[in-house]
C-alpha cells in the first residue's frame, strides 16, 4: 500500500541516525498523533485515540531532522504511508511507517528559525555545512528576511502562550489527512 499522507503530531523519541554500508543516511523517530475535539456537553477539549507512526527520512532530510527535531516537538510530516506485517516468534503485528518527503515544526504551536544548509558533494554522507549569508536563498538578498520580532515584541513569551492547547480557535483538529 502506498498512499500520500500528512500527519501532525508530537515527536515521541529523539531522531536516530543510521548510515547504510552504501553511505545512505536514514533518520527515524516515533510520532504520536492524537485527534482533539471539543466536547460541547462538557465544554472542554478532549483527546481521542493516539495513532503511533515510525517516521523515516533519507539523505539530506535525515541530517536536517537529526539536527532540528527533538522529542516533544510538534511537527508536520508529509510522505508515503507504508503498512508492513511483522512477526517475531509468537508475536506478530502491523508496523505503520511514513517515508517522509518533508518534516517541519508545526507553526500553530510556536516559532522556528530556518538555517539553510548545503552539502559539500551530492554523494557525501557527512553532516551538512551551514551556508554563508552570501550564498543565501536564490533571489533573496542577505539581511532582507523577516523581522526577528513582530511589532517590537520578543518571542520569549511564545512558549508559554502556545503551551496551553485548550483553545485552538474553536477548530476541530483532525490530525491525519490521507490522499490516495
Amino acid at each position: 500500500m502506498t498512499d500520500s499522507i500528512t500527519v501532525t503530531g508530537v515527536v515521541g523519541s529523539d531522531p536516530r541516525m543510521h548510515v547504510t554500508t552504501q553511505g545512505l543516511a536514514i533518520a527515524s523517530f516515533r510520532l504520536a498523533s492524537t485527534r482533539r475535539f471539543f466536547d460541547r456537553a462538557k465544554g472542554t477539549w478532549e483527546d481521542g485515540e493516539t495513532n503511533w507512526y515510525t517516521v523515516s527520512g533519507f539523505r539530506q532530510l535525515a541530517h536536517n531532522t537529526v539536527a532540528s527535531v527533538r522529542r516533544g516537538d510538534r511537527v508536520v510530516v508529509q510522505g508515503r504511508l507504508r503498512l508492513r506485517a511483522w512477526e517475531s516468534g509468537e508475536k506478530s503485528g502491523t508496523a505503520i511507517e511514513i517515508e517522509a518527503d518533508s518534516i517541519g515544526h508545526d507553526l500553530a504551536w510556536g516559532t522556528t528559525t530556518l538555517t539553510k544548509v548545503r552539502r559539500e558533494s551530492a554523494m557525501d554522507s557527512e553532516r551538512p555545512t551551514v551556508a554563508s549569508e552570501a550564498a543565501g536563498w536564490p533571489g533573496v538578498e542577505a539581511g532582507s528576511g523577516a523581522p526577528d520580532a513582530v511589532d517590537g515584541a520578543d518571542s520569549a513569551g511564545l512558549d508559554e502562550a502556545v503551551a496551553d492547547d485548550s483553545d485552538r480557535s474553536g477548530i476541530d483538529d483532525p490530525q491525519v489527512a490521507v490522499a490516495g
